[in-house]
């Protein structure tokens, strides 16, 4: 790990992975290094929802890499896994559900669009949609996603279709649709990145029903586990280097980085040098990685010498809202209600992304399906289903109704987090990981307009809800956050006192450091943010190896 390399790229995500691909195919020497072990596609045949989704399989546990994190000011700081994205090989792509949806042009123009709301730091992007569609159109067609972007009216300009048609369908899907239609919405097929036929190589989806917080024992999901790191790999170009803890990225005293120090599973310490570095950890965690890396020449942190390295953190403002169609109630005569191969209704609606006259300008992404068959979390829906919790015959019978009489329904809500600066990634050095570095601190601030958004969309869900004719609609959440969808806190811009990288994710004070997760988001949109990261790193990607090539780094 001594010999300098071209790259060294700490995190093998959505961004990192990506990044790593391109660049060992354009001819550049690059080192991953990846805090998490590298799985396989045999690590993932259990779905085990203990040992998955409870047991700390992707995450590491709070007692020895924790987080602290406040809601609201003046609120407790408390000690959690929130924040957390995935520690693994592939990073979060590999337990998503790949809901893969682009930002619309006004997303990223949304100070001149919408104006600047009073308390917030919005800014547009120092890019626009026509810079970034040959990328998402690239992204699209390496990694697999399928989709018929014909079906939405609101779909953002495209150069070419979606490589694939879209998933099949759960029959209650077309009752959605009636439903929506009376309403005069227009609903879709859900773009996933998940394979509805074989392709590159790759088998279609067997419809298990374990997408989220599982990762793909068939392949047929489109992580970056699946799709770039192998390809990556076959260059001869890429080495990734799992369970490798970045302790800090070494800034020299010329003002540029030499490359990134980092502890393996013996907690021996090494130094991989390299021409360039690239950050992407993941939002809260770069930006942690980045304060925790002081030096005489950065003294309160790499790259932080205007002090925005952590601030005008986002996220994804989300909602979430139930309901249930019984067989012998409102679902009594539905075709096809409790059978179908596939647990997906597979349904998003964009008709209120931009609006007139509502309570903001702009509101999101309502997102339909059934709930996923995870046995423990629907025994718990179960048994919080009345005004006391359930216990004995009374729970017995709730969930037998609830998995052989009925189907649950789930509107999921994607909308703006309006950025402000008070939100933020610090970090504290009373508080330590296992590692003996300081943790981050993140805290969560609201702009009122989020609510407003997710409370506007959540009304719309439950109104979708009763004209299906639903037995019982409930909202569970009316303004929550994604933790997975992190943005901001490093973000890119023109002006150098307000964003920590240029227009090529490139750090303004330091001319070889870049940073290629969502950090660089200067605001969320109104759609997960997977697929935009990775169409990011990609151009990203081009822009590095045009720079090799030219001799400029």
């Amino acid at each position: 790990m001594s010999e300098a390399v071209d790259v060294c790229i700490v995190g093998s995500g959505a961004g990192g992975g990506t990044l790593a691909y391109w660049l060992a195919k354009a001819g550049a020497r690059v080192v991953v290094l990846e805090k998490g072990p590298h799985l396989t596609l045999a690590d993932f045949a259990r779905h085990d929802e203990i040992a998955v989704t409870r047991g700390g399989l992707f995450v590491p546990p709070p007692t020895l890499e924790p987080h602290l994190v406040q809601d609201a000011p003046g609120e407790k700081w408390r000690v959690t896994d929130d924040g957390w994205i995935a520690n693994c090989v592939g990073g979060g792509t590999v337990h998503m559900s790949g809901y893969f949806l682009r930002l619309h042009p006004d997303d990223l123009r949304q100070r001149s669009v919408y104006g600047r709301p009073e308390g917030s730091s919005v800014e547009d992007w120092p890019i626009s949609y026509e810079e970034l569609e040959p990328w998402y159109e690239l992204a699209e067609r390496l990694i697999g996603v399928s989709g018929d972007g014909a079906r939405n009216p609101f779909e953002p300009p495209r150069s070419a279709p979606y490589p694939m048609p879209p998933l099949p369908d759960h029959p209650l899907a077309l009752h959605l649709d009636a439903a929506a239609a009376r309403l005069g919405w227009h609903p879709y097929n859900t773009p996933r990145a998940v394979l509805s036929q074989l392709y590159d190589g790759r088998p279609p989806c067997n419809f298990c029903g374990h997408c989220g917080s599982f990762g793909c024992w068939n392949g047929s999901k489109s992580s970056v586990l699946a799709t770039f790191i192998p390809k990556a790999l076959a260059t001869g170009r890429c080495t990734i280097v799992p369970r490798a803890m970045a302790t800090e990225v070494v800034a020299g005293s010329d003002g540029k980085v030499r490359g990134v120090r980092w502890l393996d599973e013996r907690g021996e310490l090494h130094e991989q040098r390299a021409r360039v570095v690239v950050v992407s950890c993941s939002t809260i965690e770069s930006s942690r990685l980045l304060l925790n890396s002081r030096s005489k020449r950065f003294p309160d942190g790499l790259a932080n010498g205007n002090g925005q390295v952590g601030r005008n953190l986002c996220f994804s403002a989300n909602a979430s809202v139930l309901a249930e169609l019984h067989e012998d109630g409102g679902g009594k005569g539905i075709p096809g209600l409790l059978e179908g191969r596939t647990m997906w209704l597979g349904r998003s609606v964009q008709d209120f992304y931009r609006l007139e006259g509502g309570p903001v300008p702009k509101a999101g992404t309502l997102r339909f399906d059934l709930v996923p068959p995870n046995p423990i979390a629907n025994a718990q829906m179960a048994s919080m289903s009345a005004d006391l919790p359930l216990w004995g015959r009374a729970l017995k019978a709730e969930m037998d109704r609830r998995f052989h009489h009925s189907r649950t329904l789930a509107a999921e809500i994607f909308a703006e987090f309006v950025p402000v600066p008070e939100s933020r990634v610090e970090t504290d050095s009373d508080v330590r990981d296992r590692h003996g570095l300081p943790v981050a601190k993140i805290a969560v601030r609201h702009h009122a307009n989020n609510g407003l958004a997710t409370g506007f969309l959540a009304d719309r869900a439950e109104d979708l809800f009763r004209e299906m004719g639903c037995d019982r609609v409930w909202t569970r959440s009316r303004l929550g956050i994604t933790w997975v969808l992190q943005h901001g806190a490093l973000r890119f811009g023109s002006d150098p006192a307000r964003s920590v990288l240029d227009r090529n994710c490139r750090s303004h004070e330091v001319p070889n450091l870049y940073v290629v997760d969502g950090g660089f988001m200067p605001t969320s949109g109104s759609v997960p943010s997977t697929l935009t990261i990775q169409a990011n790193a990609l151009r990203v990607a081009e822009h590095l190896a045009d720079a090799f090539r030219r001799r400029e780094l």
